[in-house]
């Protein structure tokens, strides 16, 4: 069953370096990573999210190989190619994966500005390690799917370090 954790930052650049360390726990299979988004409140109010997945681009390459192959067919592979990365592009747009955007910008919306905030959706076997590799970068949780004993847990080995208006 996936667990959603919600931690606020400082600012932007510390959520991300978090990011990573999760991005690496993923490749050494200590962490199943659904998805992982940084919510920023900008210093002009504004709530930027940062997805670690582009869909857009995802899309574009993705249609573009099916326009080309479909192109070849009817004998104009770059007309296909173009077409089909149109399309791809503009699906990819619409997609919504992981956590919910509108979710994700009230988030963000509860931060200080210059604050962020990492949301993450996975699941793990390995929870000590991986907060361990997180655990120097501070944070403060804001939202969790976990259980009250489990969210206290998470809050004293994180530590303190206030971001949230």
């Amino acid at each position: 069953m996936s667990t959603l954790v919600a931690v606020a930052y400082p600012d932007i650049e510390t959520a991300e370096k978090v990011r990573q360390e999760l991005i690496n726990a993923t490749r050494e299979h200590l962490l199943n990573l659904e998805d992982a988004v940084i919510a920023e409140h900008q210093a002009d109010g504004k709530i930027k999210l940062h997805q670690a997945i582009g869909t857009t681009s995802a899309g574009a390459a993705g249609g573009a190989l099916w326009g080309g192959l479909i192109g070849l067919i009817f004998l104009a592979p770059l007309l296909g190619m173009a077409v089909g990365a149109a399309s791809g592009a503009l699906g990819g747009k619409m997609t919504d994966v992981g956590v919910n955007d509108d979710f994700l910008k009230d988030l963000g919306a509860k931060l200080q500005p210059g604050a962020a905030a990492l949301i993450v959706l996975g699941s793990t076997d390995a929870r000590d390690k991986v907060i361990e590799r997180v655990k120097p970068y501070g944070g403060e949780v804001i939202q969790t799917s976990l259980s009250d004993a489990e969210e206290e847990q998470l809050r004293s080995m994180l530590g303190a370090g206030a971001t949230v208006a």
